[in-house]
């Protein structure tokens, strides 16, 4: 779940590798003297940063322009980047990456809500890259890719060592363009192949429906910077209508903006209330983010939200606050499980890193990574609900508010 707080600040140790890159590179070429006598740097101006030894960077350093027949073709700014994504990999988490100019752009335009690609979410688990959500109607939905299918290769490339964020670069590309993905799906035999056609994902974060029974339902498909907004506006179609009875529906949503899922739970609970707790570990304060208190609801709301397995982060985070404090009843199934936070820095003006921060917990203390929420009452799709065009999940929500 990204907190998505842009700041100007830059990590010291970012500071000391660019400071130091750019010496060695004014020291190797400029004054042609042995780069690889550089054995230590430290932060002179903190006492308490320990000498590293910078010695095996700069041998490889001049190793590749020694050796390497490509090294005329990569920039010392690439090298850089390569380096600090290269630092971040070293975290053994796969939700702490560095971004470089290109990437930037690509994650800037999906937060925007408008990208050229399949139109999934995708994530790590269990050390394998899986699709989290199709999101509803685009290709990737189109072409029967479902949450939880594994994605062994895209087109030839093995995805085992990619990041997620190397994964979603060689998943996005032009529009009309194909791009085949070999997926292993969950009681399966054997893997498939699938292509998926790209297209301008414009992706329609909320939509509304009062349904002939007096339900209405609100499909959220993203947190996304304009989400709460137009949150605010299903609300308020939605007490218009004159009925008691909501369904939130969370499915296949991957979540987004941190602030956007507190301000929607914010029209259930009174002021102050705890939404999501941040901990960040070695005896550090947690920080507690509160209901804003528009609670203009009253008990006699009817209300159920529905999630499945590409419920993620800020979903999860809202979901979970509704059944801590038993305003919802979830229906569906077990949600992804996306516990950590991720905090977004601008490294240079074209650069970003994003990188996690802490972990969350409901309101209750309960840290749901991995294993996720668990509904009050859990309806699987099967198959026979596929080939029937029956939602059973939305079926139980609505048996759910009519009794």
């Amino acid at each position: 779940m990204f907190k998505y707080l842009k700041t100007k600040s830059v990590v010291i140790v970012f500071i000391l590798v660019l400071v130091f890159f750019g010496l060695g590179i004014y020291i190797g070429f400029h004054i042609q003297s042995d780069v690889s006598k550089i054995t230590a740097v430290s932060n002179k101006e903190n006492p308490s940063t320990i000498l590293t030894d910078f010695s095996p960077f700069w041998k490889a350093w001049n190793t590749i322009d020694e050796k390497s027949p490509d090294a005329k073709a990569i920039t010392a700014q690439e090298r850089v980047y390569g380096a600090i994504s290269g630092l971040m990999g070293s975290l053994n988490d796969p939700y702490s990456v560095f971004f470089n100019p290109t990437e930037t752009k690509s994650f800037e335009d999906s937060i925007a809500g408008s990208f050229s690609g399949i139109g999934a979410e995708v994530g790590i688990k269990d050390k394998i890259l899986t699709i989290i959500a199709p999101l509803k109607d685009t290709p990737a939905y189109k072409a029967g890719l479902k949450p939880g299918d594994k994605i062994l290769k895209i087109d030839k490339t093995v995805t085992s060592d990619l990041s997620i964020d190397q994964a979603i670069s060689l998943l996005r590309g032009s529009k009309g363009t194909t791009v085949i993905l070999t997926i292993f799906r969950e009681g399966e035999k054997e893997s498939r192949e699938i292509p998926v056609v790209r297209d301008i994902i414009n992706v329609p974060t909320v939509e509304t429906n009062l349904r002939p029974d007096g339900i209405f339902v609100i499909t959220l498909n993203s947190f996304s910077e304009n989400s709460a907004n137009l949150f605010r506006n299903a609300i308020k179609q939605f007490t218009e209508s004159k009925t008691d009875k909501l369904i939130l529906d969370l499915r296949g949503n991957p979540g987004g903006y941190l602030d956007a899922a507190v301000d929607m739970a914010s029209w259930f609970l009174p002021s102050g209330k705890p939404v999501v707790i941040e901990d960040y570990g070695n005896n550090q304060k947690q920080k507690i983010y509160r209901s804003a208190g528009y609670n203009i609801f009253t008990d006699k709301l009817k209300f159920v939200i529905l999630i499945d397995s590409g419920s993620a982060s800020a979903s999860e985070i809202l979901a979970g606050a509704m059944q801590d404090y038993s305003i919802a009843k979830l229906v569906g199934d077990q949600s992804y499980g996306k516990g950590s936070v991720q905090e977004v820095v601008n490294i240079t003006p074209d650069t970003i890193m994003k990188i996690t921060v802490a972990k969350w917990l409901t309101p209750k203390g309960t840290w749901i990574s991995k294993k996720g929420l668990t509904p009050d009452y859990k309806i699987v799709i099967t198959q026979k609900d596929v080939d029937t065009k029956t939602d059973s999940q939305m079926n139980k929500a609505v048996e759910v508010l009519n009794k």
